[in-house]
């Protein structure tokens, strides 16, 4: 049994929490959260303590994991004090919105970065796992396109959209993660930005839409297409095409009763309203890893390197968006 400290009680909590529910190796010990009130709404359903202070849970003697899911500028202070509390790290993306302050908690951490494990869920969904699985083991021969289609049902608030880092930074990190799941090593960047949704994404510097092309060492290219507005839904897909074949991953319906009539064909039950119901099963998956690679001393996956190629990308693709112009990245970005 993994003895749980969680950092942070707003959204993204209660789908953490739903997994550490299901999953009878993990116990939530400690939830912490500076708002009063809201670590208690998380905690109190889970039979854990509360608590103001983050430090506490991180340094209680009945925790033996920390997942991260405070803001963002929390992370990097966060990760520190728990890796040196003696404590094995599960973090929300991104690691920080400064390459700067990524490098600094690397330097900082001096050799104890294995700790920490990444939460790029997506790797763990069922569907893209298993595409993974498959091109790994060579279904589809070389790999030479991905394409991956990422399309949120609506913007995010004004307020949210102003300190979300842009974005390449807040949403195409997940996709720039997952290209690197297939083609770690990118050495070109192009980007195209749109404003077409809310006028106040533009007021604040972001784009509402993207369009991001990714060439890898081996000449193989990978294209994101984002959008902060889908109005069928929450758009996930992801295709991966080589010189064997093909293997596509559609989106997820609550089933697969399709209607016919007079006015209609294949009309089906609507998308997951957004990736707090789409990724439910990925949340999970992404904890039995964690658990299991802590437990058996194996490697963290994704790892905070990962994080960091992944921020490597989100800004050479916000520097070709706003220069029209691709971004050559000086070294290859190699998986460790």
């Amino acid at each position: 049994m993994l003895r749980f400290a969680m950092l942070g009680a707003g959204r993204i909590a209660g789908a953490h929490a739903r997994s550490f529910t299901a999953n009878p190796d993990a116990e939530l010990r400690w939830v912490a959260d500076p708002v009063p009130g809201a670590a208690e709404r998380i905690a109190g359903p889970a039979g854990a303590r509360a608590t103001l202070d983050a430090r506490q849970a991180i340094e209680a003697d009945d925790v033996d994991a920390v997942l991260v899911c405070s803001p963002t500028p929390t992370h990097v202070d966060m990760i520190l004090a728990a890796v040196e509390a003696g404590k094995a790290v599960l973090c929300e993306k991104p690691i920080d919105l400064s390459m700067s302050r990524v490098d600094e908690l690397l330097t900082a951490l001096d050799g104890r970065e294995a700790r920490v494990m990444m939460g790029f869920n997506r790797r763990f969904d069922p569907s893209f796992a298993d595409i993974h699985a498959r091109v790994t083991a060579g279904e589809v021969g070389s790999v030479e396109q991905v394409v991956i289609v990422s399309r949120d049902p609506a913007a995010p608030p004004r307020e949210y959209v102003a300190s979300s880092g842009g974005i390449f930074r807040d949403m195409t990190i997940h996709d720039f993660d997952m290209v690197r799941f297939f083609l770690p090593e990118i050495v070109e960047v192009s980007a195209s930005g749109q404003n077409v949704i809310e006028p106040f994404i533009a007021e604040a510097g972001d784009f509402d839409g993207a369009v991001t092309t990714l060439r890898a060492a081996n000449g193989a290219v990978a294209t994101i297409i984002n959008s902060r507005r889908c109005t069928f839904g929450y758009d996930q897909r992801l295709e991966v095409f080589g010189s064997l074949g093909m293997l596509q991953a559609a989106n997820v319906l609550p089933n697969s009763v399709r209607s016919f009539g007079t006015d209609h064909a294949e009309k089906t039950a609507p998308y997951p309203n957004f990736f707090l119901e789409r990724y439910v099963d990925a949340y999970a998956g992404e904890l039995a890893a964690f658990i299991e690679a802590v437990r058996t001393g194996g490697p963290l996956s994704p790892s905070l390197e990962d994080g960091r190629q992944a921020l490597v990308l989100a800004e050479a693709a916000e520097k070709a968006a706003r220069s029209g112009r691709t971004v050559t990245l000086p070294a290859p970005t190699t998986v460790k």
